[in-house]
């Protein structure tokens, strides 16, 4: 299909950003996933004990089935939906798929019943939904590590670089340059581990929980333990109470994490965008680019506007699959069937946005200047230091003394030390405040950004 005519820019405009996802988010991709679980299962149950109808596979036969998921093809996903047209069931076609490949081989046809054994799709879903949602987790946590590498190379780079706070968009007590940097560096990071720490969970126990159909067929078997070492195999947890379907509860909370994650990224892109706004960045410019169709001098800060809207856009995604997929009356119904199929446009508009943030970080040059020439021309932020030492003292009224002096007016170094003289404190106080500046005045800042 011409990108021209895709109704999603993610698979249009901003296709080639996007193209690792393509086999992991795509219908492919969750045929794919579910054709492995089925595999897997049969390959699980010939080696689970009291099944004796179906033996120990032999190393040929387990190769070609690990083969048939391996070389999965657009070829084999088209034979797939062939088969859904005429079945109108997406997992049986799956079933139905296998069969003809068992067919192929005479060990393994006789025992193609045991394809889908005992299953309900819901189990072969889950599953397949949980990986899924795993490898495309992978990428973007790889993406985001690198958003937190650069942001602390920044925040090392920058930690003496004095610079004005502007709390409520006023002058505010300064800070350092990459001081901020390393703000959003240790929130992201926070946040990130929390999305590590998630457990996605699994289940294969039936129409409705119950291991109904398979407690009939082989009353002798543990089934929950059959279905535990299963899940744990693929690389999750079991959840042993469900209905028809695993309620999502592992994912819910996968997917809040990430809404606060794009929430701090939206973050940093404002301030950013806001600093560059202030000239305390420049943007490195690209031979050809043109900024403004009608203003030859614009360097618009559009990789953090980009950035800003996709991680919105992912955060309205992220927000309805979480809060809709919990829900299923009574023991199924298929409102999660559609809301699951756009778990790409979550992970394509979050990876978009780590996209063109990494990409407006790397533009970012410091413009050591303009940030010097705001601290200058800024002298009223030093007030905070003198009320707080006149307070030391137990100075009446200190904060009101110089609320009185700098409130709302330009005051210069000059006022300042006018006001330091007259003070009733000791000359070492008089001198240690006269020797500071707005440049000066930074705390802990430049030990916090390198820590």
């Amino acid at each position: 299909m011409d990108s021209l005519l895709a109704i999603s820019p993610l698979d249009g405009r901003y296709s080639a950003v996007n193209s690792e996802f393509r086999s992991i988010t795509s219908e492919y991709g969750l045929i794919k996933y579910r054709l492995l679980i089925e595999v897997e299962w049969f390959k699980h149950l010939s080696n689970t004990k009291n099944l004796p109808e179906i033996p120990n596979l032999s190393i040929k036969n387990i190769r070609y089935l690990d083969d048939l998921v391996n070389k999965f093809s657009i070829k084999d996903a088209n034979r797939v939906k062939t088969i859904e047209k005429r079945t109108n069931h997406d997992v049986k076609a799956i079933e139905y798929f296998l069969k003809e490949k068992f067919s192929n081989v005479k060990s393994l046809h006789k025992y193609s019943e045991f394809i889908h054994f005992a299953c309900t799709s819901e189990d072969i879903n889950n599953l397949s939904y949980s990986l899924m949602i795993k490898d495309a987790s992978s990428i973007i946590d790889s993406n985001i590590k690198n958003i937190s590498k650069n942001l602390k190379q920044k925040a090392t780079k920058f930690a003496n670089i004095a610079m004005l706070s502007r709390t409520h968009g006023q002058t505010a007590s300064p800070t350092t340059m990459g001081k901020e940097f390393s703000n959003f560096e240790h929130r992201i990071n926070t946040i990130n581990t929390s999305v590590q720490n998630i457990k996605l969970k699994g289940k294969i126990n039936g129409a409705v929980g119950n291991f109904n159909a398979h407690t009939i067929a082989y009353p002798n078997v543990n089934w929950e333990v059959v279905s535990k070492k299963f899940i744990k195999k693929l690389g999750l947890e079991i959840n042993t109470h469900t209905t028809q379907v695993e309620p999502k509860d592992s994912i819910a909370e996968l997917f809040s994490h990430y809404v606060r994650l794009n929430n701090v990224l939206i973050d940093l892109s404002r301030d950013l965008w806001g600093y560059i706004s202030l000239g305390y960045f420049k943007q490195k410019l690209k031979k050809g680019e043109i900024g403004s169709s009608t203003m030859p001098h614009k360097v618009n800060p559009i990789d953090f506007e980009n950035a800003e809207g996709n991680l919105g856009l992912a955060n309205s995604c992220f927000l309805h699959l979480s809060n809709s997929v919990v829900i299923s009356r009574w023991q199924r119904d298929l409102t999660d069937s559609t809301v699951m199929r756009n778990i790409g446009l979550c992970y394509g508009h979050t990876n978009l946005a780590l996209y063109s943030l990494l990409k407006g970080l790397g533009k970012l040059e410091i413009n050591k200047h303009q940030i010097k020439h705001d601290l200058d021309n800024s002298w009223e932020v030093i007030t905070e230091a003198i009320q707080t030492v006149l307070r030391k003292y137990l100075i009446q009224d200190g904060y009101e003394l110089m609320k009185e002096l700098s409130r709302g007016k330009q005051i210069t170094k000059e006022d300042l030390h006018k006001f330091i003289d007259s003070a009733k404190i000791p000359s070492t106080e008089k001198q240690r405040l006269k020797e500071l500046s707005p440049s000066s005045y930074i705390g802990i800042a430049n030990k916090l950004a390198k820590s």
